[in-house]
């Protein structure tokens, strides 16, 4: 009976050991809350935020720098007979602001009352400066140094985008890397967010001891657990920033979009959006009220127009309908087709054009003919068969030149604008018949075409560069001594050969020498282009001109949108060539096209 009993109270023994270690190992490896406990009243790790990499124009020109700023962190264990009215007074703070301080500290992801925890963000120095005095009064706060965005210039908002707070909802997300916590600083849009994973460095950690008093008495363990922040990357970009701030100069209480390329690289020069904003009023503590005024605001300062706006191409698409037409034999430069406005609509003094006179002219009669010959040219016995395989094969022309699809530029949300298919078609007419009479307003640029201003000015420089174009990109270099990521180095070929750009690059200059475009004209240089005005109804036209410089060996190729300001010969033309001149020549010597372009009259 003895010997049962023994055995039962060793059973029992044993079992409550067992239940001891492994309250113990859950205690010291599971749950941390005890070891946080612990080490929190003797070691303060303090996060070591890295510096964002800069920013920098083509020529070395500083463009987004960091400044420094200050969170003040709050361990809620260590807080001991917190003074409201005191802390209120020191930190000019209503008690409301308080209470919801406390309460947003505790809904953040990673919030333990045993950790550090951000309580208010974004101090400027001057705030530091004031509020260090007063930290001992307050035990369990203490002022973390980081690093915010700022900009050197007002410009370029639109392709820099800007940096804030990851939301809770990207956090969530953060399932493959977790590199970021609550409270870090995460690129939104622009380069910022193209570029985020370079520009953003890697944090690094300090532990600091601590007496039972919280005050610091140097690193714990002589800092053999520290680790540095690593700074991110700077990046070269291609933009020429003097140059871009006149473009928003020109531009200024107009909406519309400017995009300047280097033909010979695909690096682009200028990208402007208007209207924009000021990159500097989303950054620091403003940053909340000053969003939620540009987001709201209805001429949508944060559209961003160069990629996602999405026009009809106007007359500017009759280049790249000339060369697919020599290109496929349906036409030679010495084709004359009458003027004949009973068909379509068209303006100016001219009649029976050859090629190069109708692009000068910018003849409708004569691109309906032409593309009537591009898609029916007989291959069936049926009208309605005839023009589906001739637009199938016009598409993959139209494809080769860099419409209908994204280009692949370094900056998010590019649209792809469209080149109708015969698979569009089919499913707008729910499948009924249809044939060139349905189609025909493509010919001139209209009815379902669709670019974005980024297309067209690689249009341009596909022309400039005889038959290729480099994919256009913001940053021409990783690292100050970097290189160009090599699918900016690629060149695309067009469809089309290198003869017939020749025609269509004479044209062109007879556009800007005596044709629609002669406000373009610059002394000493010969300047190729194209105007066009695109249909808006029932507002007024938008004003489109497309142009490169010089014609050998150009330096820059332009696209030039100006909402509802009617000709392309007046708004978008005026502008293109100052922006040519003052980037080719250094300055701009005609003040009275300056004149005119800022006051804006363009369609009286």
């Amino acid at each position: 009976m003895n010997e049962g009993r023994r055995e039962i109270l060793q059973v029992v023994f044993v079992l409550i050991g067992i239940i001891f270690l492994l309250k113990l190992f859950f205690i010291q490896v599971v749950d941390s809350k005890y070891k946080d406990l612990a080490n929190s009243n003797a070691i303060l790790p303090q996060v070591e935020y890295p510096s964002r990499g800069l920013i920098y124009d083509r020529n070395n020109k500083l463009i987004a720098y960091n400044t420094p700023e200050f969170d003040v962190e709050v361990i809620l264990q260590d807080v001991k007979k917190f003074d409201t009215a005191r802390f209120c007074d020191v930190f000019k703070m209503g008690k409301e602001e308080v209470k919801k301080a406390f309460k947003d500290m505790k809904a953040r992801k990673e919030y333990s009352r045993f950790k550090p925890t951000v309580f208010i963000d974004q101090l400027a120095a001057s705030e530091y400066a004031r509020l260090s005095d007063f930290m001992d009064e307050f035990p369990g706060f203490y002022i973390v140094a980081r690093t915010s965005r700022a900009y050197s210039t007002g410009s370029l908002a639109n392709a820099l985008g800007y940096v804030s707070e990851i939301s809770k909802d990207r956090l969530d997300h953060d399932t493959t890397e977790r590199v970021y916590k609550q409270g870090d600083y995460i690129g939104q849009s622009g380069i910022e967010a193209y570029y985020e994973k370079m520009l953003r460095g890697k944090r690094g950690m300090r532990y600091k001891l601590r007496n039972v008093k919280g005050v610091e008495k140097g690193s714990w363990n002589s800092g053999a657990y520290d680790t540095l922040s690593v700074p991110g990357t700077d990046l070269i970009t291609g933009i020429d920033l003097e140059l871009q701030q006149y473009a928003e100069f020109l531009l200024n209480g107009k909406a519309g979009s400017i995009v300047a390329i280097e033909p010979s690289s695909g690096e682009i020069l200028t990208l402007v959006s208007g209207p924009s904003y000021d990159p500097n009023l989303l950054t620091g503590r403003k940053y909340s009220n000053n969003f939620k005024l540009i987001s709201t605001d209805t001429m949508k300062p944060l559209f961003n127009r160069p990629l996602m706006a999405q026009y009809r191409p106007g007359s500017i698409f009759k280049i790249a309908q000339a060369m697919t037409a020599l290109q496929m034999g349906v036409v030679t430069p010495e084709t004359r087709i009458p003027c004949d406005r009973s068909i379509i609509d068209c303006h100016g003094p001219h009649s029976n054009e050859d090629l190069r006179g109708a692009i000068a002219n910018s003849c409708n009669p004569y691109f309906y003919n032409v593309l009537r010959r591009m898609v029916n040219k007989g291959e069936t016995n049926d009208p309605f068969s005839d023009t589906r395989v001739g637009l199938a094969d016009w598409n993959k022309y139209m494809w080769s030149f860099g419409f209908g699809h994204k280009l692949g530029i370094d900056l998010p949300n590019e649209k792809g604008g469209s080149v109708p298919t015969p698979e569009d078609y089919d499913r707008w007419y729910g499948g009924r018949p249809w044939k060139f009479s349905n189609i025909y307003s493509i010919s001139i640029g209209e009815g379902e075409n669709l670019v974005v201003p980024l297309q067209m000015a690689n249009f341009a420089a596909t022309v400039a560069n005889r038959g290729y174009y480099i994919t256009p990109h913001i940053v021409k270099a990783i690292g100050r001594d970097g290189k160009t990521p090599s699918q900016y180095t690629e060149k695309h070929y067009t469809k089309i050969d290198s003869k017939n750009f020749d025609i269509a690059i004479d044209a062109m200059e007879a556009v800007v020498d005596h044709g629609t475009a002669t406000r373009a004209r610059m002394p000493d240089m010969i300047v190729c282009g194209k105007t066009g005005s695109v249909q808006n109804e029932p507002r007024p036209d938008h004003s489109v001109f497309i142009a490169f410089a010089p014609r050998d060996n150009p330096k820059i190729a332009i696209s030039v949108y100006v909402e509802y300001s009617g000709q392309g010969a007046r708004a978008a033309a005026s502008i293109a060539s100052l922006l040519m001149e003052k980037y080719i020549n250094g300055e701009v010597k005609r003040p009275y096209l300056e004149q005119y372009v800022l006051a804006g009259h363009f369609i009286y």
